[in-house]
């Protein structure tokens, strides 16, 4: 899956097999390349997240990431009811660099708008800040360990 030629579209994901396809991807990237343990990768949240899913044409999940909103949220946002909290952002390694992290970005601040939200903070693996910070995020306080990896808190308003 490279070249200009793969296309792709994100949406929300729906039913089962969609987040499976979720699961699925975030198996690859975060459990199987970053070595987070496998029972802190899924969580509680998971039952509650909008999660949205980037697939390609023929069907394959390229990608995925998840909002967290309300209650939910507030742990991970300062406890603003208006702020929805991106996560567990993931792209497999063949789709990376066609612009599908973007997309799922802009796919989940969509639905945080949907839902009335006016910010959305996220954390950051700290190797990602500049691509975060071209999205529009801007980093706040400390850097923190997050299943041993760094990671800064970053925020956009909507």
């Amino acid at each position: 899956m490279t070249g200009p030629e793969t296309s792709f579209r994100t949406r929300r994901a729906d039913g089962e097999s969609d987040l499976a396809a979720c699961f699925q991807v975030r198996k690859e990237v975060f459990v199987g390349e970053q070595n987070v343990p496998e029972e802190i990768e899924y969580d509680a949240y998971d039952t509650t997240a909008v999660h949205v899913v980037a697939v390609a044409a023929d069907g394959t999940a390229l990608g995925t990431g998840r909002l967290l909103h309300g209650e939910d949220a507030a742990g991970k946002t300062g406890g603003d009811p208006a702020v929805g909290s991106l996560g567990r952002l993931a792209v497999t390694g063949r789709a990376r660099g066609l612009g599908v992290g973007a997309a799922l970005v802009r796919a989940i601040e969509a639905e945080a708008r949907g839902l009335g939200l006016t910010a959305v903070d996220l954390h950051a693996q700290t190797h990602a800040l500049g691509f975060y910070e071209r999205l529009g995020y801007t980093a706040y306080g400390p850097e923190f360990p997050d299943a041993g990896i760094p990671h800064r808190a970053m925020r956009r308003a909507l």
